[in-house]
C-alpha cells in the first residue's frame, strides 16, 4: 500500500539542481533545499508560479507555456539558493530583474542555438560545401552546428568548479526521484544505489527540442520559401531566421509531448530508444553525488510531497 501511494504521488514529481541544493516540484508547489555555509540545510516551500490558462494545458498547446513557467520558477529557485548558499543578505530578484534575466537567458539561448548555426551554415554555402537555404545540404549543416554547439556548451561549462557541484546535485535529484518512484527506503545510503540518469530530465527535453527543430526546419523552410521569398540575400536570411524563432514555440510543444510519451511508456522498445540519446547526454550534465548532497535532495523531496503523505 505504501509503495502504491508513493508511485501515485511520484507521477507529478520533478526537480532541478540549484546552487548547493535541489528544487523539487510536486503538483502545485515546490520546495527548495540548500546547504548553507554552516552546514545546515534550509528548506523553503512555495507555490508553483503559473499563469497558464486552462485551455493552454491541453496536449500540443501546453509545451511552450510549461517551458516558460519552468524557466521562471527555475530562475527564482536559483536566485534563492544563491542567497542561502552564499549567506547573502540581499533579497531575491524583483519582478523587473526577473523579467530582464529571462529575456537575456532566452535571447542568449536562441542566439547560440538558432541564429549562429544558421549563419555558420551560410558560411558553408560561401565556401562551396553547401547549397542555398532551400536545399537539404544547408539544413544538414545547420543541424550539425546546432548539435556541435549544444555539446560544446555542455562540455565547456562542465569544467567550471561551481557547475561541477551543480551537476552533482543534478545527479542527487535524479537518484532521489528514482528512489521515491520505486518506493525504496529514502535514506542517502539507499538512494545512492539508484541511477543518476532519468528520462524526464530537462536535458533530454532540450535534446528533443534540437532534433524536432532540425527536422521541422528542414521540411518547412523550403516550403515557405517556395510560397514567398525576399529577393535580397540579407532580407532572405533574416526572414528565415525570424521564422525559425517563431517556430520555437510549436517545436517546444512537440518536444514536450515526445518526452511525456517516451518517459510514460519507458518499457516500450521504441520509447526506450527515444530516451537513449537524452540519457546519454545526462552523462555530461550529471555527476555522482556524495551522501551529503543526496541528503539535501531528500530534504527538498520530503517537503514538496509533505501534503501527499510525505516520504516516510
Amino acid at each position: 500500500m505504501k509503495s502504491s501511494l508513493l508511485m501515485s504521488a511520484a507521477k507529478t514529481v520533478g526537480g532541478q539542481a540549484v546552487i548547493e541544493g535541489v528544487m523539487m516540484r510536486a503538483k502545485d508547489r515546490l520546495a527548495i533545499a540548500v546547504r548553507r555555509p554552516d552546514g545546515e540545510i534550509t528548506v523553503e516551500l512555495r507555490p508553483w508560479f503559473s499563469m497558464t490558462p486552462e485551455f493552454m494545458k491541453k496536449p500540443f498547446l501546453r509545451g511552450f507555456p510549461i517551458f516558460i513557467e519552468t524557466m521562471v520558477n527555475g530562475v527564482k529557485a536559483l536566485n534563492y539558493s544563491a542567497t542561502q548558499a552564499l549567506d547573502e543578505e540581499d533579497g531575491e530578484l524583483t519582478n523587473f530583474h526577473l523579467i530582464l534575466t529571462m529575456i537575456i537567458a532566452m535571447g542568449s539561448a536562441l542566439g547560440l542555438f538558432v541564429v549562429l548555426p544558421h549563419f555558420f551554415s551560410v558560411l558553408m554555402k560561401w565556401w562551396g560545401v553547401s547549397g542555398d537555404v532551400d536545399t537539404l545540404s544547408f539544413h544538414v549543416w545547420d543541424g550539425f552546428f546546432k548539435m556541435a554547439m549544444f555539446l560544446g556548451y555542455i562540455v565547456a561549462i562542465s569544467f567550471v568548479p561551481d557547475i561541477k557541484r551543480v551537476f552533482q546535485y543534478h545527479g542527487a535529484e535524479h537518484k532521489s526521484i528514482w528512489a521515491y518512484e520505486s518506493g525504496s527506503e529514502l535514506i542517502p545510503s539507499k538512494v545512492k544505489e539508484f541511477s543518476r540518469l532519468h528520462p524526464r530530465c530537462g536535458t533530454a527535453f532540450l535534446l528533443f527540442v534540437l532534433v524536432v527543430s532540425i527536422l521541422l526546419f528542414t521540411i518547412l523552410v523550403p516550403l515557405l520559401l517556395a510560397i514567398w521569398s525576399p529577393q535580397t540575400f540579407v532580407y532572405k536570411h533574416l526572414y528565415i531566421v525570424g521564422i525559425k524563432l517563431l517556430l520555437m514555440a510549436p517545436v517546444s510543444a512537440i518536444a514536450y509531448e515526445m518526452i511525456k510519451v517516451s518517459s510514460k511508456h519507458e518499457n516500450n522498445l521504441f520509447c526506450r530508444a527515444m530516451c537513449l540519446p537524452g540519457l546519454g547526454m545526462q552523462l555530461l550534465t550529471t555527476s555522482e553525488p556524495d551522501l551529503d548532497q543526496i541528503e539535501v535532495a531528500l530534504a527538498a523531496l520530503a517537503k514538496a510531497v509533505e501534503e501527499d503523505g510525505g516520504v516516510s
